[in-house]
């Protein structure tokens, strides 16, 4: 009999502690919706929004999001897009950051390399018989020493798995005081493979410090190599933009 009545309070006992658990999402998710209503977006944030293509929900999490430890470790000019799929809460809401991500990308170096194109064939039309180098303003042997200067960007092409590109990269990276910064552009990756991106960055000693100020830049060729060098450019290969002036740097110069 005594058994009977403790079995039976047992189980009366469960309905009211499920009852309560119950109430506790029910007012966790409550408190959460009206933390993000409370937010008001300003006509600018809806433009913002539109922009990148996320509605005003996402808009308000990416909010909160900047306003703790990520607005205070990222860089200013890191994407909204980025942010929420950097926070993604499951799987599926971080692949669907990450397409958005990389058809940005792509979409971003077709603007780039039309533009460049449209710029070569302006030169070739504004100025038809002026070499693109001026063989007699290159310096004399005496200024072969100043291959680089302070205000130079170098753009290194390389791809994984090739023992001279990483040759060349480390005596680039020995050098990154003296220069504005350089840009790298992988080869043989898959547009939005960044964590192939990340492993060689990091294999090769690139200081994450450098990624975020943008002393380094870590890009997908996407063309940009062919575009640059009218289809002769073959990896390894570098470059050195001075100003407007683009040329090509060789290893004995650094």
């Amino acid at each position: 009999m005594k058994l009977a009545i403790l079995t039976f309070a047992l189980m009366a006992s469960f309905p009211v502690v499920a009852t309560d658990l119950s109430q506790l999402q029910v007012n966790e998710t409550a408190q959460a919706a009206s933390t993000t209503a409370a937010i008001d977006l300003s006509e600018t944030d809806l433009a913002r929004a539109r922009v990148w293509d996320l509605s005003e929900v996402e808009w308000r999490r990416y909010q909160q999001l900047m306003g703790g430890i990520r607005g205070s470790i990222s860089p200013s000019t890191i994407s909204p897009i980025e942010v929420l799929g950097i926070h993604a809460r499951d799987e599926a809401e971080r692949q669907q950051y990450a397409e958005s991500w990389a058809r940005a990308m792509r979409e971003d170096v077709d603007r780039i390399l039309s533009f460049q194109r449209a710029y070569d064939t302006a030169v070739k039309r504004l100025y038809p018989n002026e070499p693109l180098i001026d063989i007699d303003r290159l310096p004399g042997k005496s200024a072969e020493t100043s291959a680089l200067q302070s205000t130079d960007r170098l753009l290194f092409f390389a791809r994984p798995e090739c023992p001279v590109c990483d040759v060349l990269v480390n005596k680039l990276l020995q050098r990154i005081d003296e220069v504005s910064g350089i840009d790298i552009y992988l080869t043989e990756l898959a547009l939005g493979d960044d964590a192939a991106v990340r492993e060689w960055a990091s294999s090769h000693g690139i200081e994450p410090e450098w990624v975020r100020s943008q002393r380094v830049t870590l890009n997908y060729n996407g063309g940009a190599l062919e575009s640059l060098t009218s289809g002769q450019g073959k990896v390894p290969y570098l470059l050195r933009r001075r100003g407007e002036e683009l040329s090509q740097l060789r290893e004995s110069e650094l």
